[in-house]
């Protein structure tokens, strides 16, 4: 049943939350289905009850924070609006005072979908996480950013991260250069995320001091990584017992978390992929968390978001076609 509701907000917030044109009300109005008019510093909201009480939390925050000097962008209002939709008992207040956090002083981060927010609290609560989804969905960003976030806060003594280097077999002798420019490349993205957090010079004292490794997972073998953040990336490209190696070298003091996108396995044909094991094997265990990502947590250019639901069709009729055929 549709009502109407009339709410007060102190004027000088009206223009900040309306956005320009208007753009911040009109994106809320579409994700809950309402009509909300403005009248002075009054008001006027249409819709169903639960979601006129939406609005009402919203606008209670609001003027709240507001009256406390917290400033908001329109993208940040946007995207706080499109999660409190998704999840109802989220909150605004919740948004802008728990959901963003700052690693090491230079950059904010901010979590930009439901499932972003549950990986970051599942990180926070549990010794040993799995994000498992397709790429551009913030697994490996946000992985690193609690890491340097634990380290900086002193919660561990050192981040340990690690990606299987599949497309060489783990065997990079033939590669040129030495050591370090062997594995580099399959490295990259995570000095790319560490860069992104932590100055450039401060990210360089912490590598050649070893508070901050960064190897492939074969490296890990026979290791028990005591009071550190460590963080398997590409895991669908683990064997069976890569994965479990892996697990078993967590110790005392320690979180490990483990991402990896099962639509985009490197193995040799025939192979299981260790993180799809993993899923079987220990989604029940108490302690561990898996949150599972979607093509509606992808935060980069929206075309990547179009072409990973794209692939996830074709993959869907190609599976329903070879069934059809059975």
């Amino acid at each position: 049943m549709s009502i109407q509701k009339k709410i007060e907000l102190p004027p000088q917030g009206l223009k900040t939350l309306f956005g320009v044109q208007d753009q911040n009300i009109k994106y809320l109005e579409a994700l809950l289905d309402i009509s909300i008019g403005a009248r002075g510093n009054e008001l006027l909201i249409d819709g169903e009850t639960k979601d006129i009480e939406t609005v009402e939390q919203i606008l209670k925050d609001f003027a709240e924070l507001f009256d406390q000097g917290n400033a908001f962008s329109d993208k940040e209002l946007r995207d706080a609006f499109k999660q409190i939709a998704e999840d109802r008992a989220y909150s605004l207040k919740d948004y802008f005072t728990k959901a963003r956090f700052n690693p090491s002083g230079k950059k904010q981060v901010t979590a930009k979908s439901v499932n972003q927010r549950k990986y970051i609290e599942a990180i926070q609560d549990n010794d040993l996480v799995f994000g498992i989804g397709p790429a551009g969905t913030g697994k490996s960003f946000l992985a690193v950013a609690m890491a340097v976030q634990a380290l900086f806060s002193k919660q561990v003594s050192r981040i340990i991260l690690t990606r299987p280097a599949v497309e060489a077999g783990e065997k990079l002798g033939f590669l040129p250069g030495d050591l370090q420019d062997k594995v580099d490349p399959y490295l990259r993205p995570l000095y790319d995320a560490l860069f992104d957090l932590v100055d450039n010079e401060r990210v360089t004292k912490m590598l050649e001091k070893r508070i901050i490794e960064i190897a492939p997972l074969a490296f890990m073998r026979g290791r028990t990584l005591a009071d550190a953040f460590i963080i398997l990336d590409e895991a669908q490209n683990t064997t069976g017992e890569q994965m479990k190696m892996f697990l078993t070298r967590i110790g005392f003091g320690s979180k490990a978390v483990v991402t990896g996108d099962i639509t985009q396995i490197d193995l040799p044909r025939g192979q299981k992929s260790g993180l799809r094991q993993a899923q079987e094997i220990l989604n029940n265990l108490e302690g561990i968390e898996f949150i599972r990502f979607s093509d509606k947590d992808v935060v980069r250019h929206k075309l990547v978001q179009m072409i990973v639901k794209a692939y996830e069709q074709h993959t869907d009729n190609q599976t329903n076609g070879r069934d059809g055929d059975r």
